[in-house]
């Protein structure tokens, strides 16, 4: 019998991963990405002698493999997945992959809002607190890569619903769930539940002896639980009320209980790296992650300090004139603006837009009326913002450039204002990516203020 075909559709960080590791676990091997391959991983495949195509899919020798691992950013819909289901072959994540080859355990975690924040500070505390522990999933190198050596105990993962749904054996050791709000509804047929049941297969294949950390205060995650039978232990997060098993914020203060550990501890929100409503939910994961772990909770805080969020989640932009500039850019949907808009005392400009993901923005209206004095559309199309909050704000500005929005966002601004990107949308209509669009904006904040500081 000769080698087992593995074919990997899709030449990124994910798929040159994995065909590393099933080049280094004996497989006949085939990459496929029907876009241009960047340079760098076009280097890494010739070096390691590994077969690609790019620029379209050789479809009679992808029907040919035995296993296929998929880019999550291939849809299942796409005919080619279906062709492959249809014969029975089996399609797989990069994640699904890597774990049958790896000895660690995982701490996943998954939610539409706030998993890389979640996802770093806990792996970020974690090794500050001494434990041997690896990173992957969507952040850091890819899982598969690291498992050819295979030297870490447990790796923190942050996991999308994307790579959910091509997971089927995985287990997490402890899961995480943030929150679930309408997000990429056009990969899931337009059906809320549909992407609901995504998330929820973060908890797939645990047992009683594991843990699953979710937001009790996310209605939708509510209704849900309140309707499964879920086996590994469950702690709650709250920001609203005490909560017996798990993390609650009271009197500025994170407050765990973990009756089963015995652990009954406290932290000042106030001594946190990161601030902000949504970030308390984030540390709460993060050091419930940790306490379970059987870590020394006396030493978290200090495990945190020197933590350093991603780019474009409420990073700071630059200050022009007393006017600060607040990127968070990698706010796709209308929960991560809630939570923007939510995390600041002074007046707003908020600029949004982009490509609308089905947004349904009456759950910001009362914040919008509240905070924000004047909105910047920038995009393409703004159409459904411009409706949105007609007569909602004192004033609309429309554009569809990045200088434009800056310059105007600021001229609408006063001493002590804060011009909020938070798009609510995605960035393909006039950006590569949301974080070309944050580093867009912050090269356009610092230009500006260059110019205003001329004019002194």
């Amino acid at each position: 019998m000769g080698k087992q075909k593995l074919i990997i559709l899709g030449a990124g960080e994910s798929g040159v991963g994995a065909a590393l590791l099933g080049k280094a676990k004996g497989y006949e091997v085939f990459v496929s990405d029907k876009g241009e391959i960047k340079e760098k991983y076009r280097q890494i495949l010739t070096a390691e002698k590994i077969q690609f195509e790019e620029g379209s899919h050789n479809e009679s020798l992808i029907l040919n493999g035995n296993l296929v691992v998929k880019s999550p950013g291939i849809p299942e819909k796409t005919p080619l997945i279906q062709q492959l289901k249809t014969k029975g072959t089996e399609v797989i994540s990069e994640i699904e992959f890597a774990a049958i080859y790896s000895k660690a355990k995982f701490v996943a975690i998954t939610g539409s809002n706030g998993k890389t924040t979640t996802t770093l500070l806990t792996y970020h505390l974690l090794k500050e607190l001494g434990m041997n522990v690896g990173l992957a999933g969507n952040v850091g190198d890819s899982l598969a890569k690291q498992v050819i050596e295979d030297k870490y105990d447990w790796f923190v993962l942050e996991l999308s619903s994307f790579q959910l749904d091509d997971m089927y054996k995985f287990k997490a050791d402890v899961a995480v769930l943030l929150n679930i709000t309408p997000d990429h509804l056009d990969r899931y047929n337009y059906e809320f539940q549909n992407y609901i049941n995504s998330k929820f297969r973060i908890i797939q294949n645990m047992t009683s002896s594991d843990y699953f950390i979710c937001y009790a205060d996310d209605e939708v995650i509510a209704k849900e639980l309140s309707k499964k039978k879920v086996a590994p232990k469950t702690l709650n997060i709250s920001i609203k009320s005490k909560v017996d098993n798990g993390a609650f914020l009271i009197n500025d203060k994170i407050n765990v209980s973990l009756k089963d550990l015995k652990k009954e501890f406290s932290i000042e929100a106030e001594s946190l790296p990161i601030q902000g409503k949504h970030n308390m939910i984030n540390t709460m994961a993060s050091v419930l992650a940790a306490a379970v772990l059987n870590q020394n909770e006396k030493k978290f805080v200090d495990a945190m300090k020197n933590f350093k969020n991603a780019s474009h989640r409420l990073e700071e932009a630059g200050i022009v004139n007393g006017v600060r500039f607040i990127n968070d850019s990698k706010a796709t949907n209308v929960d991560s603006v809630w939570y923007a808009l939510d995390s600041y005392k002074d007046p707003i400009i908020w600029i949004a837009g982009g490509i609308d993901k089905g947004n349904d923005y009456t759950a910001i209206e009362s914040l919008v009326k509240e905070k924000v004095k004047t909105l910047v559309c920038m995009g393409k199309d703004n159409t459904k913002l411009l409706k949105a909050f007609d007569k909602k704000v004192a004033k609309i500005i429309d554009t569809d450039n990045i200088n434009d929005a800056v310059t105007k966002a600021y001229e609408e601004a006063k001493e002590g204002y804060i011009v909020l990107l938070s798009p609510a949308c995605a960035s393909f209509d006039l950006f590569k990516n949301y974080e070309d669009r944050g580093e867009q904006f912050k090269t356009t904040v610092k230009n500006l203020k260059v110019q205003k500081e001329k004019v002194k």
